[in-house]
């Protein structure tokens, strides 16, 4: 017997009122479609960057989100057009989840406005006429469409759907301050609350880290007040936290805060949580507030729990990758920078204003051959503070082998370059050592190489004139 479309639609229609969210009457949708059509049926609507599956039948497994563009539903979303595939696998946008699926029909759910929230997508495993079902498919998305704008529009995003997100976000931030601005941000987000502060371990203790802070909103007050609070009461509310772990106010007012959370409340605190980051020997905590007097709930604070563990994670990685590069680009000796990167410092060398000093400590090899080579290292580590001493600031010292030395300065004048070299002899000499350097300035069309060439040729000269000083390359 030929399938009698209109009662497909009737089906719809009946089920539809006895909807009380969007989510439920995309849930009816899929239920009475599903006992027509022989195959898989889903709708999937748009929430924040992804098409969501809202309901979904007719497979073992299907994709929970997608993002707009990709496969059928994408490119039917993104264009607001039904689409209908013969033969899916003709078709490169096409996404399998059925091995057995034939054909597929897709149609935009369309807001008041005619603009595509979502789209209703019917995949055949059998036979079936496309045309008949395409005008029954855009019936149905109609009536589930218009159904979602009387419950108020589209589901919103869940605290756990913003919550991944923003997990995303804060692994994917490239530096220290892109993951604290993610961080506060994505607390805000989860928590519904208007303000989130840091308080985090630093070399003199706890220090306050509010990366996008809005002159005179809550979060400047908030953090205006942390800061001018001092040492110790940071230590006690970043201890209280981790001793005790996290907490949240109820709102009541008959009952007054603590000494230090008064604090916070004198700076316009009506709701607080404050969570703990981090573990206990390098730990912080996470304060998130609002000027409401609001009454978050538990699960409300382990989203943020969970946000401050992800949050330490990744500030964790980026710290740690620091620690890398930065063994990777200096001396483990002297803490100086290498060879490796001197090489990509002098590429960057202005004729005429950039200037190579070569620098050799005198008589080194004497050294270790008398004393030892952990004697020859504290020459060493001593010349190394020393030169840096008698640099200027911007100028840079590298060391480039065992006892060599190299500094690149930006001058005015040739012999603006000399007197600096003057001055790394006298830093070495109050050291009890002697150097030796030779300055080159950059040349119009000279490589950097000849450059550090024609440094080593005048330092030699240097050397053979008796050390302790400074030769000067011809220009």
């Amino acid at each position: 017997m030929p399938l009698d479309h209109s009662r497909v639609v009737r089906d719809v229609a009946t089920r539809l009122p006895a909807a009380a969210t969007a989510t439920e009457a995309c849930q009816a949708t899929v239920a009475a479609l599903g006992r027509h059509v022989p195959g898989r049926i889903a709708v999937l609507i748009r929430v924040h960057d992804r098409l969501r599956c809202v309901a979904a039948t007719g497979s073992w497994q299907v994709f929970s989100s997608v993002p707009p563009g990709v496969g059928v539903v994408g490119r039917v979303y993104a264009a607001g057009k039904t689409e209908s595939v013969p033969d899916v696998t003709r078709d490169p946008d096409y996404v399998p989840l059925r091995p057995d699926v034939l054909a597929e029909t897709c149609v935009p759910l369309l807001d008041p406005a005619g603009r595509p929230i979502g789209v209703l997508d019917l995949e055949w495993t059998g036979e079936v006429d496309l045309d008949a079902w395409r005008d029954t498919a855009e019936r149905v998305a109609g009536q589930l469409g218009a159904r979602i704008a009387q419950l108020g529009g589209a589901p919103a995003e869940s605290r756990s759907e913003k919550l991944l997100r923003h997990a995303a976000a804060l692994t994917a931030a490239p530096t220290e301050p892109d993951l604290l601005t993610a961080a506060v941000q994505a607390a805000r987000d989860v928590s519904g609350l208007s303000s989130a502060v840091f308080l985090l371990d630093g070399p003199a203790g706890p220090s306050v880290v509010t990366p996008d802070v809005v002159p005179d909103d809550l979060e400047a007050r908030v953090h205006a007040a942390l800061a001018g609070a001092g040492r110790e009461v940071l230590e006690r509310l970043r201890a209280h936290a981790h001793r005790y772990g996290a907490s949240y106010t109820l709102g009541e007012g008959d009952h007054p805060p603590t000494a230090d959370q008064d604090l916070l409340v004198g700076a316009g605190v009506q709701t607080l949580i404050s969570v703990p980051v981090g573990p206990t020997e390098l730990c912080g905590v996470l304060l998130v507030g609002d000027s409401r007097r609001l009454r978050p709930d538990p699960t409300t604070v382990n989203l943020v729990e969970l946000l401050a563990a992800q949050s330490w994670i990744c500030l964790d990685r980026l710290r740690g990758l620091a620690r890398l590069r930065e063994r990777a680009s200096s001396d483990p000796l002297t803490g100086l920078r290498h060879q490796g990167s001197f090489g990509e410092r002098i590429a960057d060398l202005k004729p005429g204003r950039t200037a190579l000093l070569a620098v050799d400590v005198d008589d080194f090899k004497t050294v270790n051959d008398t004393y030892g080579h952990q004697a020859g290292d504290r020459v060493l580590v001593d010349l190394a503070r020393a030169l840096q001493t008698a640099l200027r600031h911007g100028d840079e010292l590298y060391r480039i082998g065992g006892d060599e030395f190299v500094a690149v300065v930006e001058v005015l004048r040739p012999e603006e370059a000399a007197g600096i070299a003057e001055r790394l002899v006298e830093a070495a000499r109050r050291t009890g050592r002697t150097v030796s350097v030779g300055v080159a300035l950059r040349r119009d069309g000279e490589s950097p190489d000849l450059t550090l060439h024609r440094a080593d040729e005048a330092l030699y000269l240097v050397k053979r004139q008796g050390r302790d000083g400074v030769g000067v390359a011809a220009g």
